[in-house]
């Protein structure tokens, strides 16, 4: 063995170092109280959901069965970056394996993806009660909704089920340090001390396939809404069909948001303040599990006045 090979072997990197918010490390048990409660928040709030839909007749209908796919999706993200984050909030617990940072980020992407397909299945929902209210049970009957639900867990599966294994073949050496306070894939495979250009070419293609393809027909099905709402002659009902579809663009752009925000800084802001990576990150995997219930309860009726009642009484 070279004395240039044995370098390289010694500077070789077992795990990673996951990052808090930089210069605040000395308030970080401070700053763990919000997070605390985000997370608090979005798991009651997404286990009251599932539970109202699951033990209320009247709400087993395809737009609360979606809105339960989208809440279990949720409830996943949260798990995801639960530990990481509060370890390193709580005790400083940065180092992470690079099996469990792979598998980190195979859940995450997996389930940002899946939750993308929800959405999309939602836009449809909405799509086929505006504009073919008459065939609504008979297109979205339980069947169907069960395979929407399969091929959409099936296609975020497929696509990043590569990932880790792609990720596990590259050495890392130099600095181990990811700007999150958990493992994504854009961002550890800058740490590789090998060629990226296929995971970053793959990446890209995913995204594309993905959020790409999605956004796009939810904002056909949007147009196609919105001129059957217009033709409707009665400006109440135009009001009311309209009414049915502001949760779900709420959901829409609490997701797309801060995911299409922090995929630009990661591949294109390079001179973007590491502060503004951090905080968008949180925004990403925070923000909409916890405002969607939120939204969900105040807009919508039915879990309104479940959730009231619950409260009151």
């Amino acid at each position: 063995m070279t004395l240039g090979s044995m370098g390289n072997s010694s500077s070789m990197t077992s795990s990673f170092l996951l990052s808090g918010i930089p210069g605040l490390e000395h308030v970080h048990i401070w700053i763990s109280i919000p997070l605390c409660f985000m997370y608090l928040v979005s798991i009651l709030g997404n286990c009251t959901i599932l539970f109202i839909i699951k033990t209320e007749p009247s709400l087993h209908e395809p737009m609360y069965l979606f809105l339960s796919m989208l809440s279990l999706t949720d409830l996943g993200l949260s798990i995801c970056t639960l530990p990481t984050v509060l370890g390193i909030f709580w005790v400083g617990a940065r180092d992470i394996g690079h099996d469990a940072c792979f598998a980190q980020l195979f859940f995450i992407h997996c389930l940002s993806f899946l939750e993308s397909s929800v959405l999309l299945s939602m836009a449809f929902d909405r799509f086929v009660a505006i504009c073919r209210p008459l065939h609504y049970a008979s297109i979205l009957n339980n069947t169907v909704i069960s395979r929407i639900g399969l091929a959409s867990l099936g296609r975020s599966v497929a696509l990043i089920f590569p990932l880790p294994f792609m990720l596990k073949r590259f050495p890392y050496c130099g600095s181990p340090v990811l700007s999150h306070s958990y493992c994504l894939h854009q961002e550890v495979m800058k740490l590789a001390c090998a060629d990226i250009k296929a995971n970053s070419i793959y990446g890209m293609f995913v995204i594309v396939s993905t959020v790409g393809v999605d956004s796009l027909l939810i904002l056909l099905s949007y147009a196609l809404i919105l001129r059957t709402v217009l033709s409707i002659a009665s400006r109440a009902e135009r009001l009311k069909a309209l009414n049915t579809c502001v949760s779900h663009i709420c959901a829409v752009l609490l997701f797309y948001t801060p995911m299409i925000g922090l995929s630009v800084i990661h591949r294109f802001g390079k001179k973007a303040p590491h502060l503004v990576q951090v905080v968008m990150g949180f925004v990403y995997l925070l923000f909409p599990p916890v405002m969607n219930p939120i939204v969900y309860s105040v807009k919508t009726k039915q879990i309104r006045d479940r959730v009231t009642h619950a409260l009151c009484y």
